[in-house]
């Protein structure tokens, strides 16, 4: 996205979708090319995590950002510091609905903030928290994945494992993407 709006206008974009969509790899190219531009970028991670490193965010296909880890969404307010112009959050919905609120007052504060999370969970329920922030933002990108089954576009995110939590952190070793008619909730 180009945008041609004066430096103090803030606003929320949000990536989601399913695992294996490119959220993370969206997310690491807008905040790559906002650095490009000379735009100061914090990006954040949550503490939860710890797939590859907690220096960085780190997508799939092991493209990298440097992030710094945090345990709540409020801690994001904290560490941003006053001159940051693109603030960059990933797993977003590892995060309670705070996260609503502390990137709604990031960008009223004049910061643009980038967002990327899962939308629904492994039972395909929506996470709450990333509706909200869809509903309050002024771009909402949906990635689809493919199916690993079948080929078709994929936007659920298929559990392999028997655990029942609502958050296990994994990769293809834990999950895989699934289209409608081959998802299995639960």
């Amino acid at each position: 996205m180009i945008f041609n709006v004066s430096s103090n206008t803030g606003w929320i974009e949000v990536v989601c979708g399913s695992m294996f969509s490119g959220k993370t790899q969206e997310l690491i190219r807008r905040l790559k090319l906002a650095s490009i531009a000379k735009q100061k970028v914090q990006v954040f991670n949550s503490h939860l995590d710890t797939r590859y490193t907690k220096e960085h965010i780190v997508s799939h296909d092991k493209s990298m950002i440097p992030s710094k880890s945090v345990r709540t969404a409020k801690e994001i307010l904290k560490m941003t510091q006053h001159d940051t112009q693109v603030v960059g959050i990933d797993e977003a919905h590892f995060f309670t609905d705070e996260v609503v609120e502390v990137c709604q007052k990031l960008a009223n504060s004049g910061k643009r903030v980038i967002v990327a999370g899962l939308d629904q969970d492994y039972r395909g329920e929506a996470f709450l928290n990333m509706a909200k922030l869809i509903a309050v933002a002024e771009y909402a990108t949906k990635n689809l994945a493919i199916c690993m089954v079948c080929g078709n576009p994929a936007h659920f995110s298929q559990r392999l494992t028997d655990s029942a939590k609502r958050i296990e952190v994994g990769a293809s070793d834990k999950y895989e993407a699934r289209c409608r008619k081959c998802f299995k909730p639960g």
